[in-house]
């Protein structure tokens, strides 16, 4: 039982991305430690190098914004060279996980996150205005559900965390990421 709330503890699950700042800087075991302080269990990971159709669809809510562009960039790792042009993607699933993750990532924008949270001990703002925050997290269910079902087909995650369907080509999501409603 939550006892914020006194609604029974219900398991879910998150995407964290550990961006290419995080892995030039080499902040993949810090990061991994402080994650394993939530006691989540992982339920996928995969190292992805980052197309453009890919960033576009992760960030597909911010396409509007004048810095839409560098995000792209940041995000596939243009802006730190090209051996780290790739991001750590990784499940993490257990009770409260979208809260314990998002209280340990921190803010989004680094100079007002707690500076004990991964983004306040190693993110920054680039002179361009881009958060350079280290890390990704889903902010709610609907959306960790949709960024799950776009960064990780079935067969790559452990556990069974969303319906799916099997098909004459294989195994596939019931409600691909592009039909999940953030409303």
């Amino acid at each position: 039982m939550n006892e914020e709330t006194n609604k029974p503890c219900q398991q879910e699950q998150t995407l964290v991305l550990i961006k290419p700042d995080g892995l030039k800087k080499s902040l993949t075991g810090n990061i991994l430690t402080k994650l394993s302080e939530t006691q989540l269990r992982i339920v996928a990971a995969k190292v992805v190098r980052v197309n453009d159709e890919l960033a576009e669809k992760h960030y597909f809510h911010l396409k509007i914004e004048p810095f839409f562009e560098e995000l792209k960039k940041y995000i596939k790792g243009q802006l730190h060279g090209e051996e780290y042009m790739r991001v750590l993607a990784l499940v993490y699933r257990g009770v409260d996980a979208i809260t314990k993750v998002r209280t340990l990532a921190g803010a989004t924008n680094p100079e007002k996150a707690q500076p004990t949270t991964v983004r306040g001990a190693y993110g920054r703002i680039t002179t361009e205005g881009v958060y350079e925050n280290v890390v990704h997290t889903s902010s709610n269910p609907k959306e960790a559900e949709r960024e799950i079902k776009l960064w990780f087909e079935p067969a790559e995650i452990v556990d069974d965390i969303y319906p799916v369907v099997k098909t004459e080509s294989g195994v596939t999501w019931k409600t691909p990421y592009d039909r999940i409603s953030l409303d």
